[in-house]
């Protein structure tokens, strides 16, 4: 057990705790006071699996950005896709659309100061959006309006065409930064050293291994109770672990040994799982479009879908942190009211059905022969999936259902290879199954996943590249929905639901993306010295540390127990 240590493994925690502490300059023992102010009971240390040196860059358009996000510079709104919740004012405090969804007017909270003592006013947001606007390579939210600060405190946005579901990302997913800094900066190129930001937050101390942001004492929201937030880097997740034990971190995200009993092996410390990223054996499905191999044929993937033994998997795999999934892809939890009613099974059953398996391959033409395995004209039902050498987790999963395939009558191989390679491979489209999860978008909304992955605009033949769908999945009756949800008020659920039912019965039936699970992301965090902390119930955010802007919403929560 993990916390019956071996000599060994003392002296590794103890090095853990050497190298944290001298990460740690600038904080002391609980309770007195450091050179900056603040103590090491109201200082947060967390880990996000960095482990290298941080190379200084706080340029949040920039993809070598290190932090900042939500903690320096902020968006308009705080918008999660963890809850449906109204998105929490910030710069912005009120937004409206009109009837068409062509345009957004939104209001800026008054007498907000950069770090700088600059005053922020909605020049500085025209500014940003005209950034991106002007260099496409950062515009990765893809802003096509325009927008135009009508006075210091109001802005607003227009497109050419209903954009309804670009508000999310418009209003939550841009950050704000200064014109007055900005103006003169190369947002591609520039190295940005010295953070100048609206947030709860401040870079106070930058070395390679740690650096430090410290509240903001003039944030527009009163400073934070959390007085200094210290990121470390450490050598892996073992190290992540060793470090808890040690005491000396208070917020990770990632496996630890015995993940279902963190609160007993780590006293003071609890743990939050949370249903998120839905995996899936993505297929490069559509012969159309180039994809060759037995997976093309629908049976096929329908009756890997319900080969599976969910619950095996999920136990030796996960460590039963996954939980179930929907065939439709609206999640279970935050997303369960949009999984359409016609659907004869909303969720994945969690159990093998080789009869049903049986059915489906008889049906479609195939035939077992005498090895167990089923063919047809002559082609045998075998076939490859690949994984990221190194991920343990989803190379136990494919070793797992390569089994139960076997007894479904269904030969599977487990191809590792490099992560360079396994993203080649699915964006290009050579190959048969990858294991892989799908993300969420900016919102809690299965618009988003829809549009990502079964948008024919978002495909294209074998040998092109491309990062969204890469199932080559398409279907006019699903293209047409979306174009309709696009142009939809979000309001009006009748009328949105509808086109869910259409994409959700397409998708079913097709399953370009055969759904495992859903995965649960584990975090780890001090609970005896702040609290505040998401639980299941008060979701307010997504509990993950590297994960922003939700980051920051939950630092300017957290309040220090003083312990």
């Amino acid at each position: 057990m993990f916390l019956h240590s071996s000599r060994t493994r003392s002296l590794a925690v103890a090095a853990i705790v050497a190298a944290a502490a001298l990460a740690l300059t600038g904080c002391t023992s609980s309770g007195s006071s450091t050179s900056s102010g603040t103590t090491a009971a109201d200082t947060l240390v967390a880990y996000t699996g960095q482990s290298g040196d941080y190379q200084l860059n706080f340029n949040p358009y920039s993809p070598s950005n290190i932090g900042g996000i939500g903690t320096i510079f902020e968006g308009l709104f705080f918008v999660t896709n963890v809850n449906s919740d109204p998105y929490t004012p910030l710069l912005g405090t009120e937004y409206t659309w009109n009837a068409d969804g062509t345009q957004l007017d939104v209001t800026l909270r008054e007498d907000v100061e950069w770090s700088d003592g600059e005053a922020f006013t909605a020049d500085d947001v025209a500014f940003t959006f005209n950034m991106l606007l002007e260099t496409p390579s950062i515009n990765t939210g893809g802003f096509d309006g325009t927008v135009t600060a009508t006075d210091d405190t109001h802005v607003n946005f227009t497109w050419s065409h209903p954009a309804f579901v670009d508000g999310p990302t418009v209003l939550g997913r841009t950050y704000i930064v200064p014109e007055h800094i900005w103006a003169d900066l190369d947002p591609t190129t520039d190295v940005m050293e010295k953070p100048v930001g609206t947030g709860a937050f401040t870079l106070t101390n930058f070395k390679a291994q740690a650096f430090t942001l410290s509240a903001n004492p003039t944030y527009w929201d009163g400073e934070p109770a959390v007085k200094a937030v210290r990121y470390l880097s450490l050598s892996g997740n073992t190290a992540g672990a060793d470090a808890l034990a040690a005491g000396t971190i208070d917020w990770q995200t990632g496996p630890v040994p015995d993940i279902q009993n963190v609160a007993t092996n780590y006293p003071g410390y609890d743990a939050i799982t949370v249903p998120q990223n839905q995996m899936v054996l993505a297929t490069c499905s559509s012969a159309e479009l180039g994809c060759t191999g037995p997976q093309t044929d629908p049976a096929v993937r329908q009756a890997i879908y319900y080969a599976i033994d969910r619950d095996q998997a999920n136990s030796l795999a996960f460590e039963d942190t996954a939980s179930e999934i929907s065939p439709s892809l609206a999640l279970t939890t935050s997303q369960s009211d949009l999984i359409s009613s016609a659907l004869e099974e909303p969720i994945a059953p969690s159990g093998a059905d080789t009869k049903k398996s049986d059915g489906l391959l008889t049906g479609a033409g195939w035939a077992k022969g005498a090895d167990g395995i089923y063919a047809k004209d002559g082609e045998k039902l075998s076939l490859t999936a690949e994984v990221v050498t190194g991920w343990t987790d989803y190379i136990t999963a494919l070793d797992t259902m390569k089994q139960q395939l076997k007894t479904a009558g269904i030969d599977l191989t487990v191809a590792q290879s490099s992560w360079n390679e396994w993203t080649d491979k699915k964006g290009k489209g050579n190959y048969q199954l990858a294991i892989d999860s799908l993300g969420q978008g900016p919102a809690s909304d299965p618009y988003y996943l829809y549009n990502n992955y079964f948008s024919t605009a978002n495909t294209a033949t074998v040998g092109t590249a491309v990062s969204l769908n890469i199932g080559r999945f398409s279907d006019p009756a699903v293209d047409a929905a979306l174009a309709v949800l696009k142009g939809t008020d979000p309001a009006d659920t009748a009328a949105r639901q509808a086109q869910f039912d259409i994409i959700q019965a397409s998708i079913v039936q097709a399953l370009p993306y055969i759904p495992i699970m859903t995965g649960g992301t584990t975090s780890e965090f001090h609970s005896s010295k702040f609290t505040g902390w998401p639980t299941l119930d008060d979701l307010y955010a997504f509990p993950a540390v590297w994960a922003s802007p939700d980051n920051s919403q939950i630092y300017k929560t957290l309040v220090p127990t003083g312990k």
